[in-house]
Order: C-alpha cells, then structure tokens, then sequence
C-alpha cells in the first residue's frame, strides 16, 4: 500500500509517501514540503497548498491519504490555518476517491516511537531508522508527514478489521412487510 502523509500548514505543509505493510520493510517514496508565503492572502495560500497536494497525488498516486488530526492549541490563528490546510488534503483526496484518515499527533508518535509524548528528535530518528535513511528529513514537518503514512500503514489494517467486526455485530432492524398486506 502506498501512503501519503500529510502534516497540514499554511507556511509549512509537510508531504510524504510510504510504500509498504504491516510487517514488511517501509520504503520512503518521496518528501517535501509545500511552502507559501507568509505575506500572502488566506486564499491565495489554500490555493498555492491545492496545487501542492494535487501535484504529489498526480506524482505519486497513493492508495490513501493520511492526514494529521487538528487539535486545539492556544494560538487561534494558528489552529484556523492548519485546519483549512487539512480540509484542502482531505478534498484533494476525496475528489479523487481515495479514502483519508486522520491520525491525532499523540497516535502517530505512539505508532513511530512508542510513546505517545515523543519529541520532534525522537520522531526523527524513529522515521530515518524505520525508512533506512541517512539522515532526518528536513524540515521537521517532513519528518512528520512521513509518520503520519508510517503511522496510517500500520494502523489501517487493524482500525478496518475492527470497522468491519463492528458493523457485522450491529443489530439489523427487523423486516417489516410492505404496505398493504396483512401479517399471516
């Protein structure tokens, strides 16, 4: 399975594709980062991110998307941008139908390293050491796109099996019969 991760920003919206499965050795595909400037409009910039995410969906075409979760932080601002960077990953993605799943930054650090507290370093060197690399992947949104697809291609399998176990242990609703007739 082919993912790519993607770490939402306005300034800074980090990109990533990982190829591989659980208990199979992970192949980094690319990385980057989408940039736009500070001193543009709001739109303009969700504009500039489109065209970025589109550009590595027509690059790489993944077989989905994983998105980081926007969590509340103190900085309003902040937030607002990295959510409407979020909503572009995710339509780009939905336009093409590919499904998207969205990880929170604690599930993601806990899937790299183990601990849902882990730092940027630690993030880091847990993605070099896990996709063979020379060194981390710069910047650290970078780093964090490919632990968001690291994260999302080991997780999947397992957040489908319990989907699905979940929807065959749902109660169906009894049959009623059509309109008219009269129970025998």
């Amino acid at each position: 399975m082919r993912v790519l991760g993607v770490d939402p920003g306005l300034t800074r919206c980090g990109v990533g594709v990982v190829d591989g499965a659980p208990g199979r050795p992970l192949r980094m595909i690319g990385v980057g980062v989408i940039r736009t400037p500070a001193d543009a409009e709001i739109a303009q910039r969700l504009v500039l991110v489109e065209r970025g995410v589109e550009e590595w969906l027509d690059a790489h075409r993944p077989d989905a998307v994983a998105v980081e979760r926007v969590f509340s932080q103190h900085n309003v601002r902040t937030v607002m941008g990295t959510a409407q960077a979020s909503a572009v990953a995710m339509l780009c993605a939905a336009r093409r139908g590919l499904p998207v799943a969205l990880h929170t930054p604690s599930e993601v650090k806990a899937a790299v390293t183990g601990s849902g507290r882990a730092d940027k370093a630690q993030i880091g060197a847990m993605v070099t050491r896990l996709l063979r690399l020379a060194e981390p992947p710069r910047p650290a949104d970078a780093a964090d796109a490919l632990a968001l697809a690291i994260c999302h291609l080991w997780r999947a399998p397992a957040q489908d099996r319990l989907r699905r176990a979940h929807a065959a242990a749902r109660p169906r609703p009894a049959s009623t019969p059509p309109e008219g007739s009269t129970p025998s």
